[in-house]
């Protein structure tokens, strides 16, 4: 199901962005900010329909084996794989980033193994209450294109009881919240956020501007052939 687009010839020039439903995410903010950044969201379940986009949004919320396993149900783990191997824009948002790691302390299922590492319950403590709902700052370990336009110390908006700690090689933002953890990480193609950039203001919305430039990119490239 497209929902951005209007059938228009303009319509069709705009990069196709998979948004993932697994029966996990966020799906209607997710597909507006696509929307607001120029880019036509995709919501499916169809694998074949994802695998024929531009890029990928994989949202998710909720309990880590309930979405690993849902995603390997409806086979929309295959597309992420996939647009990962080939060098294609995935994006990854709050549990949709958990999923990308080996697994998680949350459960038993196998993670998508895109990224070593585990996702680990959030210590809590004075000040650090779990789950971790609300704002909080995100320092950059090192630079990024999809976060070039967010300052460091930019405040993000999180809801999550588990994360991934730090060190943590695929990392390249921090936050702390009883520990430090890896508030955004990336490898190759894919990039992924613990927080919610969709609820955090324009700041969020700077890194799907980012993304959907990256799609537009992919876009371009398959127009001429490449991959």
């Amino acid at each position: 199901m497209s929902a951005g687009g209007n059938g228009s010839a303009g319509a069709a020039c705009l990069p196709r962005v998979a948004v993932l439903d697994a029966g996990t995410g966020n799906l209607h903010s997710v597909a507006r900010a696509v929307v607001r950044a120029g880019g036509e969201p995709v919501v499916t379940v169809d694998p074949r329909e994802a695998a024929g986009t531009d890029a990928l949004v994989l949202p998710g919320v909720g309990a880590f084996d309930a979405c690993a396993g849902a995603l390997r149900m409806c086979g929309l783990d295959e597309p992420v794989l996939a647009f990962a191997a080939a060098g294609r824009p995935v994006l990854g948002v709050c549990l949709g980033m958990q999923v990308l790691f080996d697994g998680s302390e949350e459960g038993d299922a196998p993670g998508l193994g895109l990224l070593p590492g585990v996702a680990v319950r959030l210590p809590g403590g004075p000040g650090a209450k779990v789950p971790h709902m609300g704002w909080n700052e995100v320092r950059w370990l090192r630079p990024h294109p999809l976060a070039a336009g967010v300052a460091d110390g930019a405040r993000m908006y999180f809801v999550h009881s588990y994360a991934v700690p730090l060190p943590s090689p695929a990392a390249v933002g921090a936050a702390d919240h009883g520990m430090a953890f890896a508030a955004a990480v990336a490898s190759g193609s894919v990039f992924a956020t613990q927080f919610h950039p969709e609820k955090s203001g324009a700041a969020g919305l700077a890194i799907y501007d980012a993304f959907v430039a990256a799609a537009r990119q992919a876009l371009e490239m398959r127009a001429g052939g490449g991959p």
